[in-house]
């Protein structure tokens, strides 16, 4: 390969790779150093390669260090010496000493160079990837499977695979190679094997991205996201406040006729998605969290962050929800321990106090009537 087709390389792979020409530069310098301090050189050397980016030739170089004493001749020299090379070398100085190149270096070092080079530019590729994705964690991106492998899921993310583990996929739902969605980068590592990029599909976080591309009084922040309580692939509540006067957040978020909130369950294969205003006041927050129930009276601790709940009793199954759900996502969204009770239970529970009440006071007047009469025995006395 001539000098002008070696560059005209080194700039095919610098666009291809998506690497800065000046990175694939000092790869292959360094590819060049080590080739020729394994054929012509010795592994202690300090070999120094610089090319010409408008010739392609190349200049090679043995550095050495200036001290007191020399403990290796390969790498260091003494001022005196030094001060053949450069007049004004002192210790601590670096000398550089022209090395020709040999009439065999340029086959022999080619194709070990071409191996250096590879492993270089694998290395630089990857760094080039994690550097891309480690500042996008929480960010939403759009992948397309590549791959099933066992229980994981390999998309392809743009400049890299993403994966998603079973602890990120959404029960019941379906993946195919081939199958376009949107996930959420979770964690990006730099692993043995280069950067490892984990997605996901079921993280809460997933739901407040979605709602970003679909409402732009979210993305603008006038409509803002205060809490979400998610049950991959069955439920989520979304708690969401305005942050402007005379802004509508829960139509905001649903849309006309539902359209902006259909978008966000389409995405998430129908997943229920329910709407919640969110309020400073705990006792309208929880009611709120209950939706679609409807609350008759809540009575709450703020110390101990506990609230219980009164439902009529044709409301208390939907306010339990399915196995639970509705009022587990409540306690998530709100951070409140909550007990829900039917109003029946309520008066069954004010009946037996009152009775209890009743029957106390008239324990209390029968010994009153018992004490009075004592006393009117003694004074009669």
């Amino acid at each position: 390969m001539n000098q002008s087709k070696f560059l005209q390389a080194i700039n095919l792979i610098a666009e291809e790779k998506g690497l800065s020409k000046e990175k694939v530069i000092q790869t292959v310098e360094a590819a060049l150093a080590a080739a020729y301090r394994k054929d012509y050189g010795n592994k202690e050397q300090n070999i120094k390669v610089v090319l010409d980016q408008i010739t392609g030739g190349m200049d090679i170089y043995l550095l050495k260090e200036v001290v007191e004493e020399v403990e290796n001749e390969e790498s260091q020299m003494t001022e005196k010496e030094a001060q053949k090379y450069n007049k004004g070398a002192k210790v601590g100085d670096t000398i550089e000493i022209e090395c020709p190149a040999p009439a065999g270096f340029g086959r022999i070092a080619a194709q070990t160079a071409k191996q250096v080079i590879i492993q270089r530019i694998r290395e630089a590729e990857r760094e080039v990837v994690f550097e891309e994705y480690e500042g996008k964690e929480g960010q939403l991106v759009n992948g397309v499977i590549q791959r099933l492998e066992g229980r994981n899921v390999i998309l392809d993310i743009g400049k890299t695979n993403g994966i998603i583990f079973p602890s990120g996929q959404v029960e019941g739902e379906r993946y195919r190679i081939g199958q376009r969605m949107k996930v959420l980068i979770e964690k990006v590592e730099q692993t043995s094997r280069g950067p490892q990029v984990v997605v996901s599909r079921s993280d809460a976080k997933l739901i407040e991205k979605l709602f970003e591309l679909e409402v732009p009084e979210i993305s603008a922040g006038t409509v803002e996201i205060k809490s979400i309580a998610r049950e991959a692939g069955s439920r989520t509540k979304i708690a969401i406040l305005s942050a402007r006067e005379g802004v509508d957040p829960v139509g905001s978020c649903v849309g006309q006729r539902g359209t902006r909130v259909q978008a966000v369950m389409a995405e998430l294969a129908d997943e229920k998605i329910d709407c919640i205003l969110w309020d400073q006041d705990p006792i309208n927050f929880i009611v709120n969290a209950l939706s679609p129930a409807k609350v008759t009276k809540v009575g709450i601790d703020e110390k101990s962050k506990e609230a219980k709940i009164f439902v009529p009793a044709d409301q208390l199954s939907l306010a339990i929800g399915k196995n639970g759900q509705n009022v587990r996502l409540a306690v998530k969204l709100t951070g409140w321990k909550i007990d829900v009770e039917s109003e029946e239970e309520e008066k069954k529970v004010d009946k037996t106090k009152k009775k209890e009440d009743s029957q106390e006071a008239a324990k209390e007047d029968k010994k009153t009537e018992e004490k009075d009469s004592k006393n009117t025995k003694k004074t009669k006395k």
